[in-house]
């Protein structure tokens, strides 16, 4: 540019990894078409305002700093992985006044798990709880499901599949571990009571995906400039809304109907139990538009590069339900059961395009099982709003998924172990 010329620079193109093509995307044709379709039917934008959009890319560059400070003090630092463990159960059984040689960055993170947030407001968290364990078990299959949709992408896929959770043989182990958290956060007033197993297990889970993004972030199968961080916010953040608005509407192919204002308590109950888990967005997507908004950019920001994780996890979830050699009797059917129906749930709700992408058990003729279902889980839906029968179907629901996690179970216990290296 000369002294005189008053051309105004190119625009900086927005901060965004290689492999979220959401900027260029969603100038599509096809993209544009469906903004066009939502703006005249349902009148409101189909994506985030650019301004919420490049916050979530930003996002993406972010983890957890207060929590990865602690780790690399502790877990990392001379305390070393055993010590730091037992300090961190002894802290959350009896308080951080428990350690008197805690450091800093510990206090700090016990400081920020101890206060409550503002903006919280308790009576609509419990609601949010409340309509977890009135789901039951479904909460399991339609997390679990529609989780795949998101396993074809590399920074989602990548974490995991070095980590070797939720891929091949530990796969259901990993998965019940998940089931583990979903009851234990959503138990009456669990998220706030201090030395509640819910707030344990929230810290474990932060703990264990702070020493998961390092490794990860390290391990020079990860790429940094096409992925960003590894388990950033962005998609930390993604994962409470497929706790909150995704299972909300996609449980209504089922007849379980959840209304709006439950959708609401949802968010809202989600944001917090994300709060403890150390997931603070710069934008939080606070009310049902915005949720679906951000569901929609992710979606036209798809790449499909997970390539190999990506098939193995997505194949090993369904599998992971199959008989296990040496069941027997009971143990056998349940688990064949498991299979069949979780293999139809893997069909309902992924994508029909994304399935025929992979090895998928058949769902036919299991499927009819959910679809036969749909007139009593109507007729149940409509009845449990009565005032004798409301408690009562809400104990029913929960004390299910109590009992069905118990038995998949089969004594274990969940471990949250962030100790563990990368399986490659």
């Amino acid at each position: 540019m000369t002294l005189h010329d008053t051309t105004p620079p190119a625009p900086t193109a927005p901060r965004t990894p290689t492999a979220f093509p959401y900027w260029e995307n969603k100038q599509r044709p096809e993209w544009r078409r469906r903004e066009r379709f939502v703006k005249k039917v349902l009148r409101h934008d189909l994506f985030p305002t650019d301004e919420q959009a490049q916050l979530l890319c930003d996002d993406m560059y972010v983890g957890d700093p207060v929590a990865e400070k602690y780790v690399a003090d502790v877990f990392f630092g001379e305390i070393g992985h055993q010590r730091g463990r037992a300090m961190l159960d002894e802290a959350l059984d009896h308080g951080i006044d428990s350690i008197p040689d805690a450091p800093e960055s510990m206090k700090t993170l016990f400081t920020e798990l101890e206060t409550v947030p503002d903006w919280v407001d308790r009576d609509l968290v419990e609601q949010g709880a409340r309509v977890w364990r009135r789901w039951g078990t479904m909460l399991y299959s339609v997390a679990g499901a529609i989780t795949l949709e998101i396993y074809t992408e590399g920074a989602v896929a990548m974490p995991l599949s070095l980590a070797g959770g939720y891929a091949g043989d530990n796969a259901l182990r990993r998965f019940l571990e998940t089931c583990k958290f979903w009851i234990d956060v959503s138990e009456p007033g669990a998220l706030f009571e201090v030395g509640s197993q819910a707030r344990k297990t929230a810290m474990q889970v932060r703990v264990m995906h702070v020493a998961v993004r390092k490794r990860v972030g390290d391990h020079p199968e990860w790429d940094h400039e096409a992925w960003g961080l590894p388990i950033s916010q962005t998609y930390e953040q993604m994962t409470q809304i497929g706790g909150a608005v995704a299972p909300a509407m996609s449980l209504w192919l089922l007849g379980y109907q959840t209304t709006p204002k439950e959708m609401r308590a949802l968010i809202h109950f989600n944001r917090y139990m994300g709060h403890l888990l150390g997931v603070q967005p710069q934008w939080p997507t606070t009310t049902i538009r915005e949720q679906l908004q951000a569901i929609a950019m992710t979606t036209a920001a798809r790449s499909y590069d997970s390539g190999a994780a990506g098939k193995e996890l997505i194949e090993s979830f369904p599998a992971a339900f199959a008989p296990r050699t040496g069941q027997r009797g009971l143990k056998h059917l349940r688990a064949a059961y498991n299979f069949r129906i979780y293999s139809a749930y893997c069909a309902l709700w992924m994508a029909p395009g994304t399935r025929k992408l992979y090895d998928m058990p058949r769902a036919f003729p299991w499927i009819l099982i959910p679809i036969a279902r749909l007139p009593l889980v109507t007729a149940t839906e409509l009845l449990r709003r009565l005032p004798g029968l409301k408690q009562l179907h809400l104990r029913t629901m929960d004390r299910h998924r109590k009992s069905w996690h118990a038995a998949q179970m089969e004594g274990r216990q969940a471990e949250f172990d962030a100790s563990s290296s990368l399986r490659r």
